[in-house]
């Protein structure tokens, strides 16, 4: 399916604004102006967008700790969302989730998750919502999550209740800091999805356009009644399974040349501008609009106010 010249643009845009998120973070974050843990997205952008570009507010997504690229691509503001990684009171959870726990309802985004394997039994829970109303429920999560016992007995049960749920593993190759071929122990994660009765495929992680048309696919398909589906997505991450992980579990140059060679907004440009359906001054616009997206994000959540012992009180139960 061709896509319009504006939805081109939103793809790029979304996928650039993650980028540079990103690199905002790991630049503010060895300077000191940032607390906590943070697990940067970079390099996986292609996968957020290529799934999120066909859901609207009332599809649900749950996501892992690396997950400020999925907030993005579903819609969440990403000044609001700088603020709660900055831990103000403005930030899109009041300062109270940080960058692992980042939630909107609004928008269908039930969460960030910091337990591996954690966020798929949320996704079936959502998904018995949206056998209801027609919508899909999707689980993200990487090439660890696909070991956990949680994940095993999700998948399951999705099939059993035959929910429309999809489950994405992002296959970045690296479990925290251990090599996917040792930890995974069937023929692949696609294969094991399959053993439990569901939909199962693979697409190219670093191409908008693989990840965009088979999430189509997946998509109706859950949607026309015939259950879940998983889809592994064949991915690199750019920075270290922290931040401050030095990475000394790859070889010689591979940082180099995961970064020349696939990196998926390069992907994406060269295949638009090729094909003649945008020039490379479009996406030259875009990158600019971006870069001051984000200058005024980090401006304003150093700027903004901090919570008070007062707000520590506040939001303990939904209720009083």
């Amino acid at each position: 399916m061709q896509l319009s010249r504006e939805a081109l643009i939103r793809a790029y845009r979304q996928m650039k604004t993650i980028r540079l998120f990103e690199e905002r973070l790991h630049d503010e974050i060895a300077l000191g102006e940032i607390a906590g843990f943070t697990h940067l997205y970079a390099g996986q952008e292609a996968c957020a967008v290529g799934v999120c570009e066909h859901l609207g507010p009332t599809d649900y997504i749950i996501s892992t700790h690396r997950g400020h690229g999925h907030c993005i691509a579903k819609g969440c503001d990403v000044v609001a969302m700088m603020k709660e990684i900055y831990g103000s009171r403005d930030g899109l959870c009041k300062g109270k989730g940080g960058s692992m726990h980042i939630a909107d309802m609004n928008v269908g985004m039930l969460g960030a998750n910091g337990i591996v394997g954690a966020g798929a039994p949320i996704a079936v829970g959502a998904g018995i919502t949206a056998k209801s109303n027609g919508t899909v429920s999707i689980a993200f999560s990487g090439d660890g999550a696909c070991n956990q016992g949680t994940t095993f007995e999700a998948m399951n049960m999705a099939v059993v209740l035959k929910l429309p749920v999809i489950f994405v593993f992002e296959n970045n190759h690296y479990s925290e800091h251990t090599g996917e071929a040792y930890a995974v122990g069937a023929e692949s994660m696609t294969a094991r999805s399959a053993a439990f009765g569901m939909k199962a495929i693979k697409a190219n992680g670093i191409d908008f356009f693989s990840v965009y048309e088979a999430m189509r696919e997946l998509i109706n398909y859950c949607k026309a009644g015939s259950g879940p589906a998983s889809i592994e997505l064949d991915c690199e991450r750019f920075y270290g399974h922290f931040e401050g992980d030095p990475q000394r579990y790859r070889g010689p140059g591979e940082l180099d040349r995961i970064r020349e060679e696939r990196d998926c907004l390069k992907t994406f440009r060269t295949k638009v501008t090729e094909a003649k359906l945008l020039e490379g001054t479009d996406l030259d616009k875009v990158d600019a609009e971006v870069t001051d997206l984000i200058d005024r994000a980090v401006a304003e959540a150093k700027q903004a106010d901090r919570p008070t012992p007062q707000d520590v009180l506040q939001d303990v139960y939904i209720s009083y």
